[in-house]
């Protein structure tokens, strides 16, 4: 009984030591929980503390992308923009070349056409020029014979002289009377030579191809093409001595105001 006694009392001892060996185990265990569960959170925490800095550095990464994206967007944009508007520039400048030489091709035609009719205009002078000459050539010995007609006219007249005394005071009274009537005609006739004459026609045919008339000045220096001693003043008085062949005008107004004589023989005409 005192052993099974024992043996119960040492089986509770046992028992509670087993008990009290397990209550420190648990104890031990669950410090150690505790500890490996704070370890495992800070862990834990630096991990997400290091995922977050990581996250943070992608978004700043993401954002400087779409700034550079952003920039270069508006680079090209601007390229574009700047590419376009030299482009139009371009456009606009080939389109004002192209009616500058458009525009031109018609100034050359023009001239073409103008300096075309002015060589008409000159061949037709030079025939009209030449065919005054070659009538004034044919009108030469026509002038020239009159002497030897008035000198026949007298030996005539002395002839009849000898014959008949009345007859040739008749004739010399008549012929006195003719030699004083020429001076008078010379001195109202304007044209006073075959210069003159000349001069008329080749006016009258240079101022019939100029309808709107032209200056003395002009005038003069084609004339002075054909000879160089005519002058300006000359020029003018013969056609002021002219009115019916000639007539002056007043173009122009206040300082462009300008004289012209143009040609109105047909108009004259008409009303004679």
């Amino acid at each position: 009984m005192h052993n099974e006694q024992l043996m119960g009392i040492r089986g509770e001892e046992e028992m509670e030591m087993s008990d009290d060996d397990m209550v420190d185990s648990s104890a031990t265990n669950s410090k150690d929980s505790e500890d490996s569960a704070v370890s495992q959170a800070e862990a834990l925490k630096e991990e997400n503390d290091s995922l977050r800095c990581q996250l943070d550095a992608y978004r700043n990464e993401v954002e400087l992308l779409k700034q550079e994206q952003g920039k270069n967007q508006s680079n090209i944009s601007e390229e574009d923009n700047t590419h376009s508007q030299q482009l139009s520039f371009l456009q606009q400048a080939l389109q004002g070349m192209q009616k500058q030489l458009l525009r031109m091709r018609d100034e050359l035609k023009e001239r073409e056409a103008a300096l075309q009719k002015s060589k008409e205009e000159k061949q037709q002078l030079k025939k009209q020029i030449h065919d005054l000459k070659s009538g004034l050539h044919n009108l030469q010995p026509t002038h020239t014979s009159q002497p030897e007609t008035l000198n026949q006219d007298d030996r005539g007249s002395e002839q009849s002289a000898n014959q008949v005394s009345d007859v040739t005071a008749s004739s010399v009274v008549s012929c006195s009377q003719d030699k004083e009537g020429l001076p008078e005609k010379n001195r109202l006739s304007p044209v006073n030579s075959e210069r003159d004459a000349l001069l008329i026609g080749i006016i009258s045919t240079f101022l019939h191809v100029h309808p709107f008339g032209a200056s003395i000045e002009y005038i003069c220096s084609y004339l002075q093409r054909l000879n160089t001693k005519i002058n300006a003043g000359e020029v003018e008085a013969l056609l002021s001595r002219l009115p019916c062949t000639f007539r002056q005008e007043l173009t122009g107004v206040g300082a462009s105001l300008e004289k012209r004589w143009n040609f109105c023989g047909f108009q004259s005409i008409k009303s004679t």
